[in-house]
């Protein structure tokens, strides 16, 4: 050994990812070359864009390209870059854990499913193990630009729980991948294989990939002929990145495969927008709405968006200022012709042509929504198409929400495209114009109720009325709706009501004998209403009597200017400050309870026990949750 080598052990993260991937983890094994060739790729771009302000960092080889090679005889394949390369401190760090954030979220995901599992890799941009699926040794000898040659390192794994590094003298700079191959994998010791494979997976990459040339030699003496490899090179992709091409030489494979390849996503898109954008601001965008969301989507903080090109150079992954937060599951390339080559995401931030860029990028991403949701009602569209939408919602819809509130520009599209369950057994969800096209007539509000779960708002007491009358109610239980739907007053004229804030008014849909009924209701229980509010008077604001129950005898309702209790008991559990507020406690004077309270000796506990029901049946606790049961044990005594 020599004196500078050393023997590393593995991240433990690491060492049981590659018990996986050893275990041929890839549904699809040739995947392992589109991994390498893309990481190969990226070192190129992350050299470009460091020479941006050094130029020597290109050294005597100006020209960035990637070279697949193989020796039949030592059963290796290689994959080598002239890109930005590794220093030894880096290849330890890269190489020998998984140099991101969320590392324990993913070990915690894998669950032994083959095919689950493999999309999770390729989601955390691990893909370098996936070497291992096909070899048993890998070795890695790299130089980082702008080093010495004497400054290069070597890494060697056989993927168990260790590797080594040492320093090693290496006259060029970046990276070559050596795959010492196993037994059952031969078949990628030939050129038309890998060529294949290039042509499938990495034909978009925007530089060339180099193999080398073949001939046919005639075989001597009556022996057959075979072809054999020259000293020549030559480039077998397009060599050209993909969004620069015309739409019409593209093919639909090639578009999904491209994404797959940027978004780290075994499934393809859902959709996709390529457009040349010219005018004030001229730039070319390729966005994609993926088919599923990512396990961190809901991290608000986390980088995310599209990657960010100008005049074909790589600037940066996720440039989150060229498109709302709301569309942080869009991925793809924007690639601009006016911004300035070192541009930073400070800049961005001001840019006017990035504003340009951003407002012309959302309308793009909510147009490719709008074609989907009209695919649904389109009787010409195939079922696939028509089931798009309902899939997009399923993954993407809570976080589409989030725009009611923060494009403001944009809320009418926006709202549009929502879609929400309901009391309605037709369909999973309706939108909000189907809802208004199907509204009784008299109906003046678009009623919705939110809730924990589903569940929980299908069986609220507050529904009561309006299933008795067959008034529909939106159900919506995402825990971006209560602050959403602040943003969102009407929808196309029609006010929307919570049917869980302030008294139910149901306006025309309510006859006037009903009217006249709860009015006489209200005036005969008024004694028994004044107990009810000395009794409570430290839980309740108000007690009333109400007609929106039919079965249950009392619920809790927020004030009319009130905040209501499904956005209190969020913000105390977010460990947000809460206002002081106390609900109103609506009892229906019908129900045989509510009638046993006058001239009951257990006043005081049956005021008490209702109010506690009411909070439960609502989906929240009692303050005392001892008090109530030994109240209601006490009765039940």
């Amino acid at each position: 050994m020599s004196q500078n080598k050393q023997t590393l052990s593995f991240q433990a993260e690491v060492a049981q990812l590659l018990h996986l991937v050893t275990h041929s983890l890839y549904s699809n094994q040739e995947i392992f070359l589109r991994e390498l060739v893309s990481n190969a790729s990226d070192a190129c771009d992350k050299l470009r864009f460091e020479a941006l302000a050094d130029n020597g960092l290109y050294e005597d080889a100006p020209n960035l390209e990637i070279r697949i090679d193989f020796d039949k005889d030592a059963r290796t394949l290689s994959i080598t870059d002239n890109g930005i390369g590794l220093s030894i401190q880096e290849a330890i760090d890269n190489l020998g854990t998984i140099a991101k954030s969320g590392t324990r979220e993913f070990m915690a995901k894998l669950s032994g499913d083959q095919k689950q599992d493999a999309q999770l890799i390729g989601q955390f941009g691990v893909g370098f193990y996936s070497g291992f699926i096909v070899a048993d040794r890998i070795t890695v000898e790299s130089r980082r630009a702008g080093l010495p040659p004497e400054q290069g390192v070597r890494w060697t794994s056989g993927g168990t729980g260790a590797f080594e590094v040492e320093a090693i003298t290496r006259p060029q700079r970046g990276t070559t991948v050596t795959l010492h191959l196993r037994e059952d994998a031969g078949e990628y010791l030939a050129t038309w294989k890998l060529k294949g494979i290039v042509g499938k997976y990495s034909d978009h990459i925007g530089l060339p990939i180099l193999m080398r040339k073949e001939e046919w030699k005639e075989g001597a003496d009556g022996q057959p002929g075979e072809m054999v490899r020259t000293d020549d090179w030559e480039t077998v992709n397009q060599a050209s990145a993909l969004w620069t091409r015309p739409k019409k030489d593209v093919t639909d494979e090639q578009y999904t495969s491209f994404y797959q390849q940027i978004a780290h996503d075994h499934e393809p898109p859902l959709a996709w927008a390529h457009n040349r954008v010219e005018g004030s601001s001229e730039y070319t965008q390729l966005l994609y709405i993926p088919s599923r969301a990512p396990f961190d989507l809901w991290n608000r903080e986390k980088p995310a968006g599209v990657k960010l090109y100008v005049k074909r150079v790589f600037i940066m992954d996720d440039a989150q200022a060229l498109l709302p937060v709301y569309l942080r599951f869009v991925r793809g390339v924007v690639d601009s012709a006016d911004l300035p080559l070192n541009v930073s995401r400070e800049l961005l931030q001001e840019s006017r042509d990035v504003r340009a860029i951003r407002e012309g990028s959302t309308k793009r991403v909510l147009s490719m929504l709008e074609d989907m949701a009209k695919a649904e009602k389109d009787e010409t569209a195939s079922e696939a198409d028509k089931g798009r939408y309902a899939r997009f919602w399923a993954e993407f819809g809570a976080v589409l929400k989030e725009g009611l509130g923060e494009d403001y520009a944009n809320r009418e599209r926006i709202a549009k495209l929502l879609r929400f369950a309901s009391t309605s057994a037709d369909t999973p969800t309706v939108s909000l114009a189907d809802y208004k096209g199907r509204m009784k007539e008299g109906q003046e509000a678009i009623y919705y109720i939110t809730a924990d779960t589903l569940a929980a708002a299908r069986s609220s007491p507050q529904l009561e009325v309006f299933r008795k009358k067959g008034i529909e109610v939106l159900l919506m239980a995402d825990r971006v709706d209560e602050w959403a739907l602040n943003h969102l007053h009407d929808f196309d004229g029609t006010p929307l009501q919570s049917v869980a804030k302030g008294a139910v008014d149901l306006g025309k849909l309510q006859d006037e004998d009903e009217k006249k009924k709860a009015e006489e209701a209200a005036e005969t229980f008024k004694p028994v209403l004044a107990r009810l509010k000395e009794a409570l008077k430290d839980k309740a604001q108000d007690v009333r009597v109400t007609s929106r129950l039919v079965d249950s005898p009392a619920c809790v309702v927020a004030g009319d200017d009130g905040m209501s209790l499904q956005l209190a008991r969020m913000l105390k559990q977010a460990g947000q400050p809460v206002p002081e507020s106390k609900p109103v406690l609506e009892v229906n004077p019908d129900h045989a309870l509510v009638r046993k309270l006058d001239g009951s000796v257990h006043f005081h506990d049956l005021a008490h026990i209702l109010f506690d029901q009411a909070l439960l049946a609502e989906g929240g606790l009692p303050e005392d949750p001892a008090a109530y049961v030994k109240r209601v044990n006490a009765l039940l005594a």
